[in-house]
């Protein structure tokens, strides 16, 4: 009897082998790949999205834009052509959300220091006060690396549409004097055709780290 098993022993570990492949290579065809959502207006609360585009379904991606970020330089689309990035808005003097979000943010910067597809875009809501020093300053306080995170300012009324008409992540209702919108704690994750892949609350690590598991399922699109 032992001769018989030592006799076909190398046989069944063959075929133990052949089955476990077999059954990993039918596991993964019958399993779809996990692919986010594309979020279009219609999809978010109408809270956060400008009138205008409340409606629309389909076909939604960022706007051209023009700011200028803590270098002085001017940003644009083309800085992200080809990009995955993350989004947010912020202003330098915040106390409550801010200093969670841009810790969070921080914690991203390390994380994607070295990706070449991941990038970070921080609008200020507050354009008046936060300008190219004050953002140069703050971006100095804080560690922000300038290759992999923009933090930018510029004119007032395009920042306001660009978080309620493109990133749909900003309340229209503020205090009628500085403040004309209300950002959110949303991080928004855009993908290289400018659409909107994510939201994530930015002040939650959970939501960060899921965040994170995103932009890694989000980069197998490009492969």
């Amino acid at each position: 009897m032992l001769r018989f098993f030592a006799k076909y022993k190398f046989f069944g570990i063959f075929l133990f082998v052949l089955s476990v492949i077999i059954i990993t290579i039918i596991y993964n065809i019958l399993t779809p790949e996990k692919r986010l959502p594309v979020y279009q207006p219609d999809m978010v609360n109408a809270e956060l999205v400008d009138s205008t585009v409340q409606e629309v379904r389909k076909y939604h991606t960022i706007k051209d834009f023009k700011l200028y970020n803590q270098n002085g330089d001017t940003i644009t689309p083309d800085f992200y052509r080809d990009r995955i990035y993350v989004a947010d808005f912020f202003f330098t003097t915040c106390q409550t959300i801010c200093p969670i979000m841009t810790d969070h943010m921080l914690e991203i910067q390390e994380k994607v220091k070295d990706d070449e597809e991941v990038f970070l875009l921080s609008h200020t809501v507050i354009p008046n006060y936060d300008s190219v020093p004050v953002l140069r300053k703050y971006a100095d306080e804080k560690g922000v690396k300038d290759e992999k995170w923009n933090l930018v300012t510029g004119d007032k009324k395009e920042i306001y549409d660009l978080a309620r008409k493109s990133y749909l992540a900003a309340k229209s209702d503020g205090d009628g004097g500085a403040f004309d919108m209300i950002h959110t704690e949303n991080f928004v994750l855009v993908d290289k055709k400018r659409r909107i892949r994510g939201f994530y609350d930015g002040t939650d690590p959970d939501a960060i780290a899921q965040l994170m598991e995103d932009i890694q399922i989000l980069k197998k699109e490009y492969r």
